[in-house]
């Protein structure tokens, strides 16, 4: 064997290396943004079971906003596909869960339930945990999408079938209401 083919049979062999190794980095990338998305389904799926509660307190004081109850149950029960039809249908009942709120300030024996303030901070504590679980989902679909768009794994992710993935946006209903800002103690 002359020293051309074993330099050739050397190279070969770690192109194939090179190739497993990035093949391998890809696939642990695609199972990161599967197992992140989980996280947040995990958590839309507690926010799906927190909203008839609280719209259940929320109608016994005000019964004459059916429209408003109505929508909440649309959106709540929508059925999508994909991340971005998720993002859009949450964005959607994010807003109808401010309404929400902002109906129940105008019901200060609403605002002074227990049943409803505990609904209120679950409902502030689950976004919290949406949020993060949005993050950390958005941050392994970035080093996935980094992983199939640079060179050399891009090639190896075209050769394979790997796939960018999509952002998950959401508007979150408490990013969206307006602080609680006491002047006085007495407040």
């Amino acid at each position: 064997m002359s020293a051309f083919s074993s330099i050739l049979a050397l190279l070969f062999a770690a192109l194939i290396f090179a190739g497993v190794w990035i093949y391998n980095r890809l696939v642990r990338q695609r199972n990161l943004v599967s197992e992140a998305w989980a996280g947040i389904d995990v958590q839309l799926q507690k926010r799906h079971e927190l909203v008839p509660n609280l719209v259940a307190t929320v109608r016994g004081y005000a019964k004459h906003e059916s429209s408003l109850f109505e929508e909440i149950a649309r959106e709540r029960g929508a059925a999508v596909n994909g991340v971005a039809e998720t993002g859009e249908s949450e964005t959607r009942l994010s807003g109808s869960i401010t309404r929400l709120f902002a109906l129940a300030e105008d019901y200060p024996d609403l605002k002074a339930n227990e049943g409803f303030q505990q609904l209120h901070s679950s409902l502030v504590r689950i976004e919290n945990d949406l949020q993060f679980a949005r993050r950390y989902y958005n941050g392994a679909v970035r080093d996935n999408n980094n992983m199939v768009e640079s060179v050399p794994s891009n090639l190896v992710a075209t050769l394979f079938g790997f796939q960018s993935a999509e952002f998950f946006e959401i508007e979150l209903a408490s990013a969206r209401m307006a602080p609680d800002v006491a002047l006085y103690e007495n407040d």
